[in-house]
């Protein structure tokens, strides 16, 4: 079990191998992601356990729409059908359930559900669920611009400079802090376009297990690696520091 001292305050998991997993398998995609949203109950109720505050899923991406539409249909069915569910079990954990990402192209009744379990859950405490759904980094950079742009043309930034606070709290994912740690699963060593603001000094760790298969173990085993880094921040590591003064200087004749 990880050192409660070093668990990851601000977790992102990018959840990929759905479709791998049901491959190996002989199932149909849809299958795999079915599959994966046990592992998003498994996960969730791991994370609170263990002590994480903030939890962010990536959970459909803007690039996710060129998929065929049969999946993308299926996997909307599948998150509002994940989301009548999630509610009451979120309010049983004190788990405090919000969304990031653009809901002008979501299904309605996707969106109506969002906005009912965000609602519902809005004064819990314990740890928030946060899920990517449409989201894109590269979205979420230029409605931020576009904010800033219209802010200077209202007045509403008056002639203040623009400082990191400023982008913090204009940001459309204000909501997650700067992650700690980054877990993808799936094998691939990329970040796919998630969090650039919030990745700045994460940690990464890239795992080869599928999503599906992620379980409570896993997901200790990945703070304990966390808990084994040393995280700077761009300063000098006093260890490091002192480390550096103890080797023996070379003796010149």
């Amino acid at each position: 079990m990880a050192n409660p001292a070093v668990v990851p305050q601000s977790v992102a998991i990018i959840m990929d191998g759905n479709g791998r997993w049901a491959q190996k398998r002989g199932l149909p995609r849809m299958a795999g992601h079915r599959a994966g949203a046990v592992a998003v109950d498994r996960i969730t109720e791991a994370a609170a356990k263990l002590g994480v505050r903030h939890l962010t899923l990536y959970a459909f991406s803007t690039e996710n729409w060129q998929r065929p539409q049969d999946e993308v249909d299926t996997l909307w069915k599948l998150l509002v059908r994940d989301l009548k569910r999630r509610g009451p079990k979120c309010l049983k954990q004190d788990i405090r359930l919000v969304a990031i990402g653009r809901r002008d192209r979501m299904p309605d009744v996707a969106v109506k559900e969002l906005d009912r379990v965000e609602r519902e859950t809005a004064r819990c405490r314990r740890m928030t669920l946060c899920l990517a759904l449409d989201y894109g980094g590269q979205w979420d950079v230029c409605e931020l611009a576009e904010r800033i742009r219209k802010g200077a043309r209202d007045g509403s930034l008056d002639d203040q400079p623009i400082t990191p606070e400023t982008l913090q709290r204009l940001l459309p994912s204000a909501i997650v802090p700067p992650v700690d740690l980054l877990i993808r699963t799936g094998g691939e060593a990329r970040v796919s376009n998630f969090l650039p603001w919030q990745l700045t000094y994460a940690e990464l760790l890239f795992l080869p297990v599928l999503w599906p298969e992620f379980d409570e173990a896993g997901l200790d085993a990945a703070f304990q690696e966390f808990g084994r880094r040393r995280r700077r921040f761009g300063r000098v590591d006093d260890k490091t520091e002192a480390d550096q003064r103890a080797v023996p200087q070379e003796i010149h004749p």
